[in-house]
């Protein structure tokens, strides 16, 4: 990890965790820029959000591990000066709203990037300042997408109770969207850490507002919302495997040839993860035949992507295999696994 990378992850408005966000630090700024401050206008602003996209369209395809020093070095080396640059107030607040998403990306690409102590404290580090920059400059929506984040990560800690309250906090700040995805993409978050937690009830409560929403049109202008990318096949996946932690695999199932076949992933990252939980569904449902099957589709993906989930369900794929010793596809796809993780 870089020495600056910590350094601006760790510094100033970046992080006392989710205390309260200073709301007038942009309009101070406006008013006492330091001498020398470099001028910042909608062109730089337009550079940030176009970085934005282009890092994340790498990072989905081929996994948080391969551009994430390049995020990072556009971040400490480009965006920081602008940051404490002259700015009118309007531009300000577009300016941090658009570098955190860029340290949220940032934050996603630690977390995909491998499973160390150092990883997930840099990750929760950069959520946390992407919540502050996003709750500065008065964006509900990227505030919520911070908190999901972080509730993210805590569902893949096992962290329940803070995963249900930070996902309880994401529904909140998002409740009143005009975006129906937003809304669905925090609702799925709440409903997936309610079924960690064992709680049938509300797991399922909001499981069925996000089906809600997602089944309404889709704002005809979301702008630059993060949530844009969830689309319904992206919610098929995550409702089945709420409906997976919940034990209906018929449904768990469903859903997930619903993500794979009918609206379709246009990620090979995304589309391996998919592929692998398919898999271990099929496996618990005693279908191993449809589940090597749907394996061999999933290494075919796999090869060459670097994503710590993409890791985790190489090793899970292969520890589940070991029963099948004497199958010798189930050798071949061991074997495969192998190569494919180095």
């Amino acid at each position: 990890m870089e020495r600056r990378e910590f350094i601006l992850a760790s510094s100033g408005y970046a992080l006392s965790a989710l205390g309260l966000p200073d709301m007038d630090s942009i309009t101070r700024r406006t008013k006492s820029v330091l001498p020398g401050a470099v001028r910042v206008g909608q062109g730089e602003v337009a550079a940030v959000r176009h970085m934005v996209k282009a890092l994340g369209d790498s990072a989905s395809e081929l996994g948080g591990g391969h551009a994430r020093h390049l995020a990072v070095r556009y971040l400490t080396q480009d965006v920081a000066p602008w940051l404490e640059g002259r700015f009118t107030e309007v531009t300000g607040r577009e300016l941090f709203a658009a570098t955190s998403q860029l340290v949220h990306l940032a934050g996603w690409m630690a977390q995909d990037e491998g499973d160390t102590p150092e990883l997930r404290g840099l990750a929760q580090r950069y959520y946390a300042h992407s919540f502050r920059l996003a709750a500065e400059a008065g964006d509900p929506e990227l505030s919520a997408t911070a908190l999901r984040g972080l509730a993210v990560q805590c569902v893949d800690l096992g962290n329940r109770a803070e995963a249900v309250q930070l996902g309880e906090a994401c529904v909140e700040y998002g409740r009143h969207l005009d975006n129906p995805r937003a809304v669905a993409y925090y609702e799925a978050t709440l409903a997936n850490a309610a079924a960690q937690d064992d709680d049938r009830r509300m797991a399922t409560k909001h499981l069925a507002l996000s089906e809600a929403a997602i089944g309404r049109p889709a704002a005809a202008d979301v702008g630059d919302s993060w949530a844009a990318h969830y689309s319904p096949g992206r919610w098929a996946h995550e409702a089945g495997m709420v409906l997976s932690r919940l034990g209906d695999l018929d449904a768990a199932e469903e859903h997930l040839h619903l993500a794979l076949d009918i609206h379709g992933l246009d990620r090979r990252r995304t589309r391996a993860i998919v592929l692998a939980d398919l898999g271990g569904v099929r496996l618990r449902q005693g279908d191993v035949d449809g589940a090597m099957a749907t394996w061999r589709n999933f290494l075919d993906c796999a090869d060459g992507i670097r994503s710590v989930k993409v890791q985790a369900a190489l090793q899970d794929m292969r520890v589940r295999l070991r029963r099948y010793e004497g199958v010798p596809e189930a050798q071949e796809l061991r074997e495969q696994a192998t190569r494919i993780a180095g």
